[in-house]
């Protein structure tokens, strides 16, 4: 299995009171690993926006393990688990060396700037498929 990770450490703000990684932070993080993984595969997302093309996130079903606390070194990892011609379904997990803390199902849609599905550009496809297919 081929998986995109990307390494985040956890700071102050990222944190409530307790110590403990505020749980809405968990998104973000996982947001971001997917525009590293993007950039990675050498899709540029503003020129896609400019093109009038947009990922946007349709559903995500998240399971909260353990917590995070602050200064953790943290892996997110990223794997395409199926992908349809307007459509991404990602599975992210989050972890603390071998522990996991945090695991999503998340669902991207490809769209055009009003909103309706739209098929991903086969160079897209194939960009995605490189670096992160199940």
């Amino acid at each position: 299995m081929t998986a995109h990770r990307w390494r985040i450490r956890v700071y102050y703000e990222d944190t409530d009171l307790a110590g403990l990684v505020y749980y809405a932070n968990y998104l973000r993080f996982i947001e971001r690993a997917r525009s590293e993984m993007v950039r990675e595969a050498g899709i540029d997302q503003a020129a896609l926006r400019e093109a009038g093309q947009v990922f946007a996130v349709t559903r995500v079903v998240a399971d909260y393990l353990q917590p995070a606390r602050y200064d953790d070194e943290l892996i997110v990892t990223t794997t395409v688990q199926r992908m349809t011609p307007a459509r991404l379904i990602l599975s992210q997990e989050v972890s603390r060396g071998e522990t996991a803390l945090f695991k999503a199902d998340v669902s991207l849609a490809f769209l055009d700037m009003t909103g309706r599905p739209r098929r991903m550009p086969q160079d897209l496809c194939s960009r995605l498929q490189r670096i992160a297919v199940a």
